[in-house]
């Protein structure tokens, strides 16, 4: 399998973080089946049939076929699960920077840090290493139109694979509708849609186990769901009371 330049420099990355932040506790081997993985989503990419925006990847300078798969701490013991990339996604190369992603970072800057959380896009970086964001699908879609079933069912081997054998957390706060239901296969048939109607659906939680097969190996990790809205300025209804069900989720948890 041919590795293009665009990967080559994200696994290189991943080999800096490697060598600079000893705090992350990267292993050799963790370094090199994530570079692969990346190779393998590269590779279903190219396979077609995705509407990526690619005037946007364009624009920003980059390949519209390399995954941006995540951001944030592999050691975190919270996730962040969004549905897929955006404009600003593309720009900076990371999941969950954009509006929505700031609005994320500033909640998870004020458990950290209280009343002095720092303000500046760049201060709201330091929740990096607490955190992990990642989507369903990693590429930025034409016109932000949600990708069909059929595109995040393509994607789900490897989404699931990234949370299993390399995130080393256990719970996952989930931004919108698409993003908790990409869960329902890891549960009992009808469990999910069922919790999906509950009116407390955005202070409880729900509990199911990750599968990941490879290479002959079924490798099993429970994980527990905790949905939010998305936060984005269309969902009036929720939008501005999401800092405050951001707190009440992060409150039941402690970060790394």
């Amino acid at each position: 399998m041919s590795i293009t330049l665009p990967c080559r420099l994200q696994i290189r990355k991943l080999e800096r973080k490697h060598k600079c932040l000893h705090k992350y506790s990267y292993r050799e081997y963790t370094l090199q089946s994530l570079g692969q993985l990346l190779l393998e989503i590269e590779k279903e990419a190219k396979l077609g049939g995705l509407s990526i925006d690619k005037v946007v990847y364009e624009k920003a300078g980059r390949n519209p076929e390399t995954p941006i798969l995540y951001a944030g701490n592999l050691n975190a013991k919270v996730a962040f699960l969004a549905r897929d990339l955006g404009r600003d996604e593309v720009l900076f190369g990371e999941p969950l920077v954009g509006g929505a992603g700031r609005k994320v970072r500033s909640g998870v800057c004020k458990k950290l840090f209280g009343e002095d959380l720092p303000t500046a896009p760049a201060s709201l970086r330091s929740a990096l290493d607490h955190i992990l964001l990642t989507n369903t699908v990693p590429y930025k879609p034409e016109e932000n139109k949600a990708y069909p079933h059929s595109v995040r069912k393509r994607f789900r081997p490897f989404i699931a694979r990234f949370l299993v054998r390399h995130w080393q957390g256990n719970y996952i706060i989930t931004l919108g509708t698409e993003a908790f239901l990409w869960f329902e296969p890891y549960a009992e048939p009808g469990a999910a849609a069922a919790f999906w109607k509950r009116d407390d659906k955005y202070e409880a939680s729900f509990a199911c186990t990750l599968v990941c097969e490879m290479e002959k190996e079924t490798d099993l990790k429970n994980v527990t769901i905790m949905p939010l809205p998305h936060p984005s300025p269309l969902n009036r209804k929720y939008l501005p009371l999401f800092p405050g069900m951001l707190e009440q989720r992060l409150n039941t948890l402690k970060l790394s």
